[in-house]
């Protein structure tokens, strides 16, 4: 029988009992990132969330230990992918992943990386004189050329499509433009809650949109209780209210003595007098009309 070091079985009791300890946990992605800035992101993220680096081959054992106390956590097992870390947290997955994607940052590709989107240099002046340069960027795929004693790109171009590799000469080149292709930060890769996994692409939305698209379903679905005359805690109130002004209208018209209509109707009886009046001539004490 194999035998297994000490510290590998303290690490596997360490990241078991983070896993179980808290209602969230994820498994995080930190390929590529250099040490101080891994430095930086754990200490912005460390007041909402705990960030545990381990081999992966130890995280996986640790899910596996975990999932006696927490149904369906292993299933991250299948995310432990790349450069693995696990992070744990009591906030919900969408606060969470909200907080690791403000740790992206752009960064300038040294060659050899793969592009996670198409990179592209767009038409317009550059920032270099005229001079060998022109046929470096040309060198590198890029449609450059002097205009008016500048250095110009001519036309839009992808230099390097998604999921290929950046070579060196341009990404040096891409550097000297300004461009910074690479993107650093944490990549959650799936996060757990009460059995549930939840990916990147579920918890990535804009919170804006969706308020307002929440408020704006709700106000429609009120509307329509109100028109149904739907009864609920919601709309009670209102619908009283509403039965309230009907009524009241409705025994205004109709001549229905209460005490919620007598104010009303006396109102309305002095402005018909007082309309009557104006048409009728007074008359004398000794009962001949006054001349008009």
């Amino acid at each position: 029988m194999a035998h297994v070091a000490t510290w590998k079985h303290g690490e596997v009791a360490e990241l078991t009992s983070l896993l179980t300890s808290h209602k969230i946990v994820g498994i995080i992605d930190i390929s590529g990132i250099p040490g101080p800035q891994l430095q930086k992101m754990r200490g912005g993220i460390r007041k909402k969330a705990v960030i545990r680096c381990s081999k992966n081959t130890l995280i996986m054992k640790a899910l596996d230990e975990a999932e006696k106390k927490v149904q369906g956590i292993s299933a991250l097992k299948s995310e432990v992918k790349g450069q693995a870390a696990v992070i744990a947290t009591d906030v919900n997955p969408f606060a969470l992943f909200k907080e690791i994607k403000a740790t992206r940052t752009n960064a300038p590709a040294k060659g050899g990386e793969i592009a996670t989107h198409d990179i592209e240099v767009t038409a317009g002046d550059t920032p270099f004189k005229p001079g060998p340069i022109v046929g470096e960027l040309q060198k590198v795929g890029i449609p450059a050329a002097i205009q008016e004693g500048k250095v110009i790109i001519k036309s839009d171009k992808v230099v390097v499509e998604e999921g290929k590799k950046i070579p060196a000469d341009v990404a040096q080149m891409l550097g000297r433009l300004g461009i910074m292709p690479i993107e650093l930060g944490l990549h959650l890769n799936a996060a757990y809650e009460n059995g549930m996994i939840y990916k990147p692409e579920v918890l990535d939305i804009n919170m804006e949109k969706f308020m307002g698209d929440l408020r704006t379903a709700h106000l429609n679905a009120f509307t329509l209780a109100m028109e149904a005359a739907w009864i609920n805690n919601a709309t009670i109130r209102h619908l009283v209210m509403k039965a309230y002004r009907s009524a009241h209208g409705l025994a205004v018209e109709r001549t229905i003595l209460t005490k919620d209509t007598l104010p009303q109707l006396l109102a309305k009886a002095q402005l018909s007098m007082q309309a009557v009046s104006s048409y009728v001539k007074p008359v004398s004490t000794t009962g001949e009309k006054t001349p008009t």
